[in-house]
């Protein structure tokens, strides 16, 4: 994350961006706090595979004097490490009220309650002797990520001026790509890794939680969240002014002021909005692109994956530890240059590089007892595949959410794409195992096929975005949807008109409700 603050420096200086510590330092203790801890939970459970299985067979043993068969085996293990998606799902949909009422910042805060409670499920299930505790922690842990991959974005691209609009983007992807990272090398045999230490893995997760509650209660709401729901002209003001290091911020409060009349609309009216049509198609397929492209899969079950390869058990969580360290050189590398190059080229990038690394992937899988070094061939796509995803799928399908959509609707917009993500990643972490096992070498296949899919449609609707406004956008979007730029405004301000007046006809029950009822399907 160092090297992106240079290129904010090299952007303020040519195109005049504002920013200040305080944005560096929101956007840092933001992504501790929750995308760091999404990326170590997608990964903890791999290292410990083996002693997790052996704790299920020991406890099943206990209560009825027998141990699981393999079949039933694998499927509590697949559930356990895609019963996490489950929980994100809820999260995910809870968000929207919660980001409303609490605000973007206090949300992100009062999420730690969800990541302390399971942490402290997880660690000690295996004292209490009860494998349902580490159940009900990863579906609690799943419910924080939810809420983090969704309030996070939201914060960043509220806080942030659009000229670093995407690399602080980005930060999401980088500290994903560092709690994977964490979560192997934590999970080594020397440290945590072993069968009397496991628990140490879960209990971990309490650090960069309390971490973060000690970090942003020092720093300002999201200035748009003060104006525009809680009409704090002053409190707004100040936010801009902290956040972007300037004592003018005159600009910035008149087009937050501009939006003061919107009103939030539901799923439903966003899915009928004409207007919107292919942007909600493209962040569907995006994210659905995003998780179903295999990088989960990997994550999930590295070491079954190498030793699929041929690799010496000795070495596979050493082997591990390298896919980490690419993932984090490439994700930073595309903070950097995801300004420079732009959204488009990076994600069809991406998605292209990595049929073909699957390809060849499965050819050495296949062919492995041919020849000595296809087994090193196969590292060397396993690698190669998650250094074409960091590069652009990693990160920029939570950037294009935010980009495609006014502000009345990024709610309703990130509970699409909230819902696509976690279903998907349910579908990826309890089917692999399957799949893997009647597919064979072929596995991999499926995955290309999803990330072919992904980079054809994306070569022929998908605009660029780098550095362009809402309607810029939506322009780009307007002969797709049918519509001209006049007749999105029309429908937006109409959209926003039958919000407002069911939101009047109903004042009194949405008061008593929490004013959610007609927020969330």
């Amino acid at each position: 994350m160092a090297n992106v603050v240079p290129l904010i420096q090299g952007t303020s200086r040519r195109e005049n961006t504002d920013w200040s510590g305080k944005l560096i330092i929101a956007s840092l203790a933001g992504a501790f706090g929750s995308s760091f801890l999404y990326g170590y939970n997608l990964s903890v459970v791999n290292a410990p595979t083996v002693y997790i299985k052996r704790f299920y067979n020991e406890s099943w043993e206990r209560r009825y004097g027998h141990i699981i068969n393999g079949g039933t085996l694998t499927l509590l293990w697949s559930i356990t490490v895609s019963i996490f998606s489950i929980g994100g799902l809820v999260g995910a949909i809870i968000t929207t009220p919660i980001v409303k009422f609490l605000g973007r910042k206090h949300t992100l805060l009062i999420n730690n309650v969800f990541a302390v409670v399971a942490a402290l499920l997880m660690a000690l299930c295996q004292l209490a002797g009860s494998f349902e505790m580490l159940l009900l922690g990863r579906i609690v842990m799943g419910i924080h990520a939810g809420v983090s991959l969704s309030a996070l974005p939201i914060y960043l691209s509220e806080i942030s001026p659009k000229e670093i609009r995407g690399s602080l983007g980005q930060v999401t992807a980088i500290f994903i790509c560092i709690g994977v990272f964490t979560a192997q090398l934590l999970g080594l045999p020397e440290i945590f890794g072993n069968e009397f230490r496991w628990p140490c893995l879960f209990g971990v997760i309490v650090v960069p939680s309390l971490i973060q509650v000690v970090i942003l209660p020092f720093l300002p709401e999201s200035p748009h969240y003060l104006l525009l729901e809680k009409k704090d002209t002053s409190g707004a003001e100040k936010a801009f002014q902290a956040f972007l290091g300037k004592d003018d911020v005159s600009r910035e409060l008149e087009e937050s002021k501009a939006q003061e009349n919107i009103k939030l609309v539901s799923v439903l009216q966003l899915l009928r909005n004409r207007s919107v049509c292919w942007q909600i198609i493209t962040v569907i397929i995006t994210m659905a692109c995003y998780q179903l492209c295999g990088l989960n899969a990997i994550w999930y079950y590295t070491n079954s994956i190498f030793s699929e390869a041929g690799i010496s058990h000795k070495l596979i969580p050493y082997v591990t530890l390298s896919t980490s360290t690419v993932e984090i050189l490439s994700a930073v590398s595309s903070g950097l240059a995801v300004e420079r190059l732009g959204r488009r080229p990076l994600l069809i990038g991406g998605f292209g590089l990595m049929v073909l690394f699957f390809a060849i992937l499965t050819v050495s899988l296949t062919l492995q007892n041919h020849a000595y070094w296809l087994p090193y061939l196969s590292i060397f796509c396993i690698l190669a595949i998650i250094a074409s995803f960091c590069i652009g799928p990693g990160g920029i399908p939570f950037v294009l959410t935010g980009e495609f959509f006014q502000p009345s609707q990024k709610p309703a917009a990130f509970l699409i794409a909230g819902t696509v993500n976690w279903l998907s990643n349910f579908s990826v972490g309890l089917l692999f195992p399957f799949i893997q096992a009647g597919l064979q070498t072929f596995c991999f296949l499926v995955f290309a096929v999803v990330c072919l899919a992904g980079a054809t449609y994306l070569f022929f609707v998908l605009p660029e975005t780098k550095n362009k406004t809402i309607n810029e956008i939506s322009q780009a979007f307007a002969k797709r949807n049918k519509v001209t730029l006049e007749g999105q405004k029309m429908s937006q301000i109409s959209s926003e008109t039958k919000s407002s007046e069911e939101q009047e006809h109903n004042f009194s029950s949405t008061l008593e409700n929490g004013e959610t009822k007609n927020r969330i399907i």
